[in-house]
């Protein structure tokens, strides 16, 4: 891989992983016409450079994430450990707890099924196009049949469990997570700003959690000495940069119009996989 072909890479990362167009299938689609080979540096190329949308994640909400995080570090210690206070009574605790509850599904479901998931990336066109079609039902799912108009503030248990179900479509090549996991708060009638900055908050500790381990078993191995470190980093850089200019543009449309332009989107992508594999 050349170090032109990972910045274009890391754009396509940076600029799909928070739309909800899949940057998986994305990024497949991108190697394919790329000439680049499927292989086990491919497979860590496009584990590895979701750390770059992981920094731009962390940066925008670090506020967010240090408000939550301290006030459920202190429920956790007053109200379990020194037993002085009743829980849950911070929101911003509480939404911790329900981030918490919403990120069990899918850890299971990486662990569960990781060596499931690195088969699937044997046939990823074809992956792709199953889960960019999923990713249509959910949006258009979402228009159809979310009320829209709730916050964050009236989440439940149930809610965070939902829409952490959603997120383990996201294990799987192809699938949007940012798509699957907003439309599942808004299928429980968040609306969509409330949906999207919750499904955000909600993917970095996946995130940092494939991130980490998958950085771990390559250096481990080995796999990331030689010339594919350079690329590999540049991409991460290029996918920070686009990854956060995305989110900050995302958050600014999903407050003023609907999904059905990325379904659309979606649906053209899987025309030209279509193509591709026809071809």
């Amino acid at each position: 891989m050349s170090i032109f072909q990972s910045i274009l890479l890391g754009i396509i990362q940076g600029l799909t992983e928070f739309i909800p167009v899949s940057s998986t299938a994305h990024l497949l689609l991108g190697q394919r016409l790329m000439g680049l080979e499927t292989g086990d540096e491919i497979f860590a190329f496009t584990i590895l450079v979701q750390l770059g949308t992981l920094f731009a994640l962390i940066l925008y909400y670090w506020k967010d994430l240090w408000a939550i995080g301290r006030a459920w570090l202190l429920d956790l210690w007053y109200g379990i450990i020194l037993r002085r206070q009743k829980l849950f009574q911070d929101p911003q605790a509480r939404l911790g707890w329900y981030l918490l509850l919403g990120t069990i599904p899918a850890a299971l479901a990486g662990i569960l099924l990781k060596g499931l998931v690195e088969k699937l990336f044997n046939t990823p066109l074809v992956e792709a196009s199953i889960r960019l079609s999923i990713t249509i039902g959910l949006l258009l799912a979402a228009e159809l049949f979310g009320r829209r108009n709730r916050g964050l503030g009236e989440m439940k248990w149930l809610d965070a469990l939902w829409v952490g179900i959603a997120q383990v479509l996201s294990v799987f090549p192809g699938a949007s997570r940012s798509g699957s996991t907003i439309a599942g708060g808004m299928v429980r009638g968040f609306d969509r700003p409330s949906a999207a900055r919750f499904a955000f908050i909600l993917s970095v500790p996946i995130m940092l959690a494939a991130g980490g381990y998958e950085t771990f078993d390559l250096l481990r191995s080995q796999q990331l000495a030689g010339s594919w470190l350079p690329s590999i980093l540049i991409g991460i850089l290029t996918a920070a940069v686009v990854g956060y200019l995305a989110i900050r543009w995302l958050l600014s449309y999903l407050a003023r119009k609907p999904l059905y332009v990325f379904a659309i989107y979606c649906a053209l992508v899987l025309l030209g996989i279509a193509i591709v594999l026809v071809v």
